[in-house]
């Protein structure tokens, strides 16, 4: 993480804190502002959503989690990886450290992860965002990235291979995100990845929607091919307080893909445009 060494950077530090019986790693950008959220997807650790936080931490007071078996938070043989178990570290997360009318933005499993928060650990929140969040599960359609996807690029960064290797898994991102994500990648723990994936088809999402009783926000991917026209539908019908935005010319990796749109798909639902 070097981005503090700007004088523009909104980078504070990184710490840990103990929350749920586990520690979870934060990095902090801004420090002033409304407290913020921010719980990135399945093999996404804290410091590669920086470049997003150094935007929200001009506004807001962010805090960017490392989720349980990733980046610097805490991983064990036998620990519980399922979303469960990460909405109440992000629950305990908050009250851990005070936050009180908090946004929680959450990006694909971080958004699944949200919307367990919203509706079973809600204590201080007040505003969800779900950035294009798979709406697999029982009975419906398979989320359409492979699981082997992660595994494999997670192995070879494990095994020290170099960025280039994993151009095939994303072929569309700069050589510095590709730099940053090879350097990062090895921290996410396998058990934790195939878990969380699993759970994309054994939890019932559109089960906690109806809990949900803040007002939040579908962020959609237009290229993603993960949320469909009628699931927005779906989803509309279950939370009756949510706002929808597709960001047209981005895949599920909205930022990284058009991070103009992605800031613009907020509009002013968090009170101010980004």
């Amino acid at each position: 993480m070097t981005s503090h060494d700007c004088a523009s950077s909104t980078f504070l530090y990184g710490a840990n804190v103990r929350a749920n019986g586990i520690r979870q790693h934060y990095l902090r950008f801004g420090g002033k502002g409304r407290p913020l959220v921010l719980v990135p997807g399945i093999t996404s650790p804290a410091v590669t959503w920086a470049f997003v936080a150094e935007r929200l931490g001009r506004q807001f007071d962010t805090y960017v989690l490392d989720v349980r078996g990733r980046g610097l938070s805490e991983t064990a043989p036998g620990m519980d990886y399922s979303l469960e178990a990460c909405a109440a570290d992000v629950g305990a997360f908050a009250q851990a450290l005070g936050l009180e009318d908090y946004f929680l933005v959450g990006h694909s499993m971080g958004a699944r992860i949200g919307a367990i928060v919203a509706a079973h650990h809600a204590q201080g929140l007040a505003r969800l965002v779900m950035v294009d969040p798979p709406v697999s599960g029982p009975g419906r359609r398979p989320y359409p990235a492979r699981l082997d996807w992660y595994v494999d690029s997670i192995r070879l960064m494990r095994a020290g291979a170099d960025w280039e290797q994993l151009k095939p898994f994303s072929p569309t991102w700069t050589e510095a995100q590709l730099r940053l994500r090879a350097e990062w990648l090895h921290t996410c723990d396998e058990d934790a990845i195939v878990c969380a994936y699993h759970a994309f088809g054994t939890h019932d999402m559109h089960a906690d929607l109806p809990a949900v009783a803040v007002p939040a926000l579908l962020m959609v991917a237009g290229k993603g091919g993960v949320i469909e026209a009628a699931d927005i539908d779906e989803i509309r019908r279950l939370v009756p307080r949510l706002e929808v935005r597709t960001v047209q010319q981005a895949g599920h990796m909205i930022p990284w893909d058009d991070e103009e749109g992605f800031f613009q798909g907020f509009g002013t639902f968090l009170g101010t445009p980004l």
